[in-house]
This record gives structure tokens, sequence and C-alpha cells, in this order.
């Protein structure tokens, strides 16, 4: 009976830190957040570019639909359905390839890049929570990066190479700090994101997308803003913080169904 409910509620389940975090509306912003953050690893950004709609704008709104599907079943779905969406994700990595401005190959599915992706995402979402208000202790944050192991394991990633705290995510960064910058694919991709091409019927989200996106990528590290050639400027981090928590305040108090969010039983 034990692993049949096990089975169902997938990954995490009642009671993790992953399905609290998930369950905010304010996560929206850790998303954004974690593309920006993503996108500075040059062969990371490089790769991506030459195979996905990031090149192709009318096609980004389907790219980024699929990515939120994939993020939804990782985070909700049953051990079978996690299972069938690694799947379909590790083969498409498998079969992609791309070229770095030196000539040579990149694969998609390199541990190294699926590593960079993986800790963008986990901190982006430990850096909001911590930020926005919710009453988080530093132990759950620690238990929400050692739950995500798991995730990482479903994108072809061994476990015990991905970090399981936030000084492990902490000290990831600073080793790769020195060898990430903004090529010339973020830059673009940056500046596209602020005009998204949205199709009808969400046309609306036209007016809301360029204030969030400006919000998640003034909650960077003001390391990586200065990759972007944008001042790395205390104010900015506590301007971002003041307004994160005035959203998070505001948007705990509109219904879930509104916002296109689940709301799964928290309950241990």
């Amino acid at each position: 009976m034990a692993d049949t409910a096990l089975a169902k509620t997938g990954l995490y389940g009642p009671g993790s830190v992953t399905w609290r975090l998930a369950a905010e509306p304010i996560m929206w912003v850790a998303g954004l957040r974690a593309m920006y953050l993503q996108a500075l690893h040059p062969r990371t950004m490089r790769a991506t570019w030459q195979n996905t709609a990031f090149a192709r704008p009318g096609e980004a709104w389907g790219r980024f639909s699929r990515t939120l599907d994939f993020v939804r079943v990782r985070t909700y779905g049953d051990l079978a359905e996690v299972e069938r969406a690694g799947h379909r994700v590790r083969k498409i990595h498998a079969s992609l390839t791309g070229v770095d401005a030196d000539g040579s190959v990149i694969r998609l599915d390199e541990p190294e890049l699926l590593l960079w992706v993986h800790c963008g995402e986990i901190a982006s979402y430990a850096n909001i929570a911590s930020r926005c208000g919710m009453r988080i202790s530093a132990a759950e944050l620690d238990q929400f990066v050692a739950e995500q192991r798991r995730g990482a394991a479903v994108v072809g990633l061994d476990p015990a190479c991905v970090p399981a705290s936030m000084a492990e995510l902490d000290a990831y960064y600073e080793r790769m700090r020195p060898s990430v910058y903004a090529c010339a694919e973020a830059r673009k991709a940056l500046a596209r994101s602020f005009v998204p091409a949205i199709p009808w019927p969400f046309t609306g989200l036209r007016l809301v997308v360029p204030p969030m996106n400006a919000l998640a990528f003034a909650t960077l590290p003001r390391w990586a803003r200065r990759r972007y050639g944008t001042p790395g400027s205390h104010l900015t981090d506590l301007s971002a913080t003041v307004t994160l928590c005035a959203m998070h305040q505001a948007v705990t108090r509109v219904p879930r169904q509104l916002l296109g969010m689940p709301a799964p039983d928290l309950a241990a």
C-alpha cells in the first residue's frame, strides 16, 4: 500500500518543501529569473539558441508551454508520468547538438550543461522564496535543494553530482562565475523576452510580461546583472526584495484557478 501511495504522489508528495514552493504564485518570477541566469552559460545558450524557438519568436510560446508542462508533471505527476516525461526529454536532448564559437560540437545532454540549467532553476526558486516574505527556514531551503536531486535524475544527471544544500549550491556558483558571461545569443534572448509573441487568447499577458521580466532580472545576483552589462546596485537588490514582498502578499489573495496554478494537498 505504501509503495502504491508513493507511486501516486510522484517524486516529492505532500509534506515536501517542493510542493510548498511550487504552490506559491510568486514562483512565476523565479521561473523567469532562472532563464536569465541559465542564459549566462555560453555553451548552454548557444546550443539552446540553435535548437529551439529562441531564434524563432513565433514558436517561443509553444516552447514555453511545453517547458511549463514538463515542470508540472515532474512536480505533481505520479512516478509513471514522470518517467515518461523524463524519457521524452532525455531522448530529445540526446538527439540535438550545437556548434560553439570555436567550432566544437555541443551536445545538449552534456552533464555540465544539464547541471547548469538545473542549478539555475533551483537557485532561483530558493532565492525568491527567501526574499518574498514566505516563512521558510534555512533548513527547509536545504531540504528543497536536496529534494531537487530527484528531479535532476529525471533529465539524466547523477544525483550524487548535484548540489544537496544551499552551501553546495553557493559553492557551485563560486566555481562557475569566472567562466560564464552574456554571449550574443544571451543578449538577444534578453531583448526578445520583453516583446514576446503571445498568441490569442493570452494576448493580455503582453501588458504583464515586461514588468514581470524586469522584476525577475532585478532579482539576479549582482554579478549576473553585471555580466549582462547592467549595474549591480545594492539599491536594485533592495527594491526587488520590497517588490517581491508586496507581490507575494497581493497574489496570495488571488484564487489559484485564476492564476492557472494547481492547489495540491500540502498536508503531510
